[in-house]
């Protein structure tokens, strides 16, 4: 069931993974969040959503969970940082959880099913972990849902070498369309499906997500796996970081990311 981590944790991606926060990535979690909840956060990366669940939730508890000490210690020094005193951290797997039967309130897990090899038997986890009537709930992208304009060559290179390593990875890049009948296949009933975007659309917001991207299909852990697999070679990597900085500086430059959520009753 394991499945290579696409992204990795070059500075790159850590930048527009800091940028994360409750509300602009867990805002249909945030309606049911309520003061002493105790809350699982499965694949916590930098720990920017992580500390802003906490402090919803105080005087409750959130458990950070990461697959390594290393990625853990991200969340560790976010929340150090922030002076939080509520966050408690384990390292694990979503597959094979190392808590108790109904130990939480809440499970969420952000951009984590994409990345697992088997999406359905996380959610299995994630349910057995979270107390009858608690809630867990899902965020992920979907790859091919995303849209931009203008429609660049470079850009629909970079959509398909991405989706190509990501699923030689393990994962499904398309995770948001099929978050429904995961759930369904881990046995869940009362289910709450919505989803919801991330645009670029002025300058600042454009310039930031152009160059984030023209520098991690170069620099992130996704750049060596696609070079030692031979889905591309640098040229190609050199002409898709090109393609996103001309994007980034087009003043009609526009980029919706679609995203499916889940609102899961265990």
């Amino acid at each position: 069931m394991a499945a290579v981590y696409t992204h990795g944790h070059h500075e790159s991606v850590l930048r527009s993974h800091r940028w994360r926060t409750a509300e602009n990535s867990a805002g249909h979690l945030l309606p049911h969040l309520t003061s002493g909840a105790t809350l699982l956060d499965v694949g916590c990366g930098p720990g920017t959503i992580t500390a802003d669940l906490a402090t919803q939730i105080t005087p409750g508890r959130v458990t950070a969970l990461e697959m390594t000490d290393g990625a853990l210690g991200l969340a560790r020094a976010e929340i150090a940082g922030r002076g939080l005193a509520n966050v408690d951290f384990a390292v694990g797997d979503v597959h094979a959880l190392d808590f108790p039967d109904d130990t939480f309130d809440v499970v969420h897990a952000h951009q984590v099913l994409q990345h697992v090899g088997d999406p359905v038997q996380a959610l299995r986890e994630m349910r057995r972990v979270t107390r009858p009537g608690g809630i867990v709930a899902v965020r992920d992208s979907d790859y091919a849902a995303f849209t931009w304009f203008p429609q660049l060559p470079e850009l629909d290179e970079w959509l398909d070498l991405y989706e190509r390593v990501a699923r030689t990875n393990g994962g499904e890049p398309d995770a948001g369309r099929r978050l429904l009948s995961w759930a369904h296949a881990a046995g869940f009933t009362d289910v709450t499906a919505t989803s919801s975007t991330w645009c670029f659309a002025n300058d600042e917001d454009r310039t930031w997500w152009g160059t984030l991207w023209a520098d991690r299909i170069l620099k992130s852990d996704m750049a060596r796996q696609a070079l030692s697999s031979g889905a591309a070679e640098q040229e190609d990597l050199d002409r898709i970081s090109a393609g996103w900085l001309t994007w980034s500086q087009d003043p009609d430059g526009w980029m919706s990311l679609l995203h499916g959520e889940l609102i899961l009753k265990a």
